[in-house]
C-alpha cells in the first residue's frame, strides 16, 4: 500500500479554538468581495471583540491601501497572542471532515488535509500530482508572500477538487464518521449557512482514506506514468505562494536537504470532489472600469464574431447568459440609465477561453483613458467578480462596465486540464460568494 507522502497527503496538526464561537471566528475568503469594503465593515461588527480569524488575514480588498504593512505587522502580533494567549486548544494529528450547508440549501462535503508542496505545480502542461487549473498571474504571488513568509499560523481557503466519482474518499469517509460528535457546528456570519466537522484520527479511518486515496491515484494514472490526483479549484494564488515561499526557505536553508520535513514545506486544504451534489461551479465575471463601454463591446463582437442586442433589464439579461454556453452580458451607464446588452456567439469551447485573451487585447490598444467623476486622468482596469448581483451594482457605477459570463460545465473538467493545461485566469468559482471557503481549521507555520 502507498504511502501518504506518495500521494502528496500528510495528516496535519490542527489547531481550534477552545471555546469554538463559529459565528464570529469563521470569516470568508479572502479573496471575496474586493470591490465591497461595505461587506468587510459588517465582518468586523459581527466579529465584534470575540476572537476572530478575520484579525489573522489581510481582506484583499485592503491589498493596496497605504497601512498594508501596519496590517501585516499587528496580524503577526495577533497570531502569536493567540497562540500564546489560550485561545486555542492542543493541536490534534486528525483529518477533518467537513459539512457545509450554504444559504442556497447546498450542502458540500470536504476533507481538510494538509499537502506537500513537492508534489504540486502550477505552471502550465505540469504533470505534477497537484496542478493549478487556471492560469496563475506571476504578479499576484509577491504581495501575497509577505503575508505568508514568517506567519506563525496558516489558515486554509484553499479547496482542491478530486476526480471521485464513486464517491468514496470524502463522502465515504464522512459516512465513518459522522456517527461521533463534531469537533464544532454552529451558523456561520453573514447568513452564509451552517458548519460542521469531524475529527477524523481513529487508525481504521485514517487507512480509508488511505485505501481510497491509493484506488484514486491508480484511477487518475496516464499512459506515461503520471498521475493527476487534485485539481486546484479554490485558492490558486495562495497556493501557488505557499509554494514561492517554500521555495524561497529551500533557498535560505540548503542544510535542510530534500528530505526537511519542515511545516512551511506543507499547506493546509480542504479536498472536495467535483461530483459533489453540493458543488456549483459559476463563472467568476469581469468588471472594467475606465472604459467606453460602447467601443469594448464593439471589439469584443469583431473578435470573438458575435452580435449584440440591448434586453430590458439586469434579470432578462442574467437569464439570457445563464441559458447559454456562449454568451455574454454587460451592464452600464450611458446617458445616466442602465443599459443591458447581450453578445452572443458561436463559441463551441469553453467561453471564457477566448473572451479573456480579447479583453486583455482590449485593455492593452485602449488609448484613450476616461476621467473620472473628478476630472481626473483615470486608467483602465478590470477586476474579477463573484455574482451577478455584485456585476450589477459595479455597473451602475460611473464609468465602470459589467461582464456577465456564462455557466462553466464541469463534465471533463480534469481531461481538459490534463490536455490542454490551465485555463485563462480567473475562469470559475466553486460556488458564489458566500458558499466560498471560510477560515476554520488553523495549523502552526513558522515557529
Amino acid at each position: 500500500m502507498k504511502n501518504f507522502s506518495e500521494m502528496g497527503v500528510r495528516i496535519p496538526e490542527i489547531l481550534l479554538p477552545e471555546n469554538l464561537d463559529v459565528e464570529s471566528w469563521a470569516v470568508v475568503a479572502c479573496d471575496q468581495y474586493t470591490q465591497d469594503r461595505e461587506y468587510w465593515k459588517n465582518v468586523e461588527k459581527a466579529a465584534a471583540d470575540k476572537p476572530s480569524t478575520l484579525n489573522i488575514i489581510l481582506p484583499e480588498v485592503y491589498l493596496n491601501d497605504q497601512d498594508k504593512p501596519e496590517r501585516i505587522e499587528k496580524i503577526r502580533r495577533t497570531m502569536k497572542e493567540y497562540l500564546d494567549g489560550g485561545v486555542f486548544g492542543a493541536a490534534e494529528k486528525e483529518f477533518v471532515y467537513v459539512e457545509r450547508k450554504t444559504a442556497y440549501g447546498r450542502v458540500r462535503h470536504g476533507l481538510v488535509c494538509a499537502i506537500d508542496l513537492e508534489t504540486y505545480e502550477w505552471k502550465p502542461f505540469s504533470k505534477a500530482l497537484i496542478r493549478a487549473t487556471e492560469a496563475t498571474i506571476v504578479e499576484r504571488i509577491p504581495p501575497r508572500m509577505e503575508i505568508r513568509r514568517g506567519a506563525p499560523l496558516e489558515l486554509p481557503h484553499i479547496m482542491l477538487l478530486v476526480n471521485d466519482p464513486e464517491h468514496s474518499l470524502v463522502e465515504g469517509t464522512g459516512e465513518r464518521v459522522k456517527s461521533g460528535k463534531p469537533l464544532y457546528s454552529g451558523n456561520m456570519m453573514q447568513n452564509s449557512g451552517s458548519i460542521s466537522g469531524w475529527a477524523v484520527k481513529a487508525e481504521s479511518d485514517v487507512e480509508y482514506v488511505r485505501g481510497a486515496l491509493e484506488k484514486l491515484a491508480a484511477a487518475n494514472t496516464a499512459e506515461d506514468g503520471s498521475v493527476f490526483l487534485f485539481a486546484v479549484g479554490d485558492g490558486n494564488h495562495s497556493l501557488a505562494t505557499a509554494k514561492a515561499v517554500w521555495d524561497e526557505y529551500k533557498k535560505e536553508h540548503p542544510e535542510a536537504g530534500d528530505d526537511c520535513d519542515c511545516s512551511v514545506r506543507y499547506a493546509l486544504v480542504e479536498i472536495v470532489n467535483i461530483y459533489d451534489s453540493g458543488l456549483t461551479f459559476e463563472p467568476i465575471h469581469r468588471v472594467l472600469f475606465n472604459v467606453d463601454s460602447e467601443a469594448l463591446i464593439a471589439a469584443l463582437a469583431e473578435k470573438l464574431g458575435g452580435t449584440t442586442k440591448d434586453l430590458n433589464s439586469a434579470d432578462e439579461l442574467e437569464k439570457a447568459v445563464k441559458d447559454s454556453c456562449a454568451d455574454f452580458g454587460f451592464a452600464y451607464l450611458k446617458g445616466g440609465k442602465q443599459v443591458y446588452t447581450l453578445l452572443s456567439t458561436k463559441i463551441t469551447d469553453l467561453a471564457v477561453s477566448q473572451l479573456q485573451p480579447a479583453l486583455d487585447e482590449f485593455l492593452k490598444n485602449v488609448s484613450d483613458n476616461v476621467c473620472n467623476e473628478n476630472g481626473k486622468i483615470a486608467k483602465p482596469e478590470i477586476d474579477y467578480i463573484h455574482g451577478a448581483a455584485e456585476i450589477f451594482r459595479l455597473g451602475a457605477m460611473e464609468n465602470a462596465t459589467g461582464v456577465l459570463l456564462p455557466p462553466v460545465a464541469k463534465d471533463s473538467f480534469f481531461a481538459t486540464i490534463n490536455g490542454r493545461g490551465p485555463l485563462p485566469r480567473k475562469s470559475f468559482s466553486m460556488g458564489e460568494a458566500d458558499e466560498k471557503r471560510f477560515y476554520l481549521e488553523c495549523r502552526r507555520l513558522f515557529k
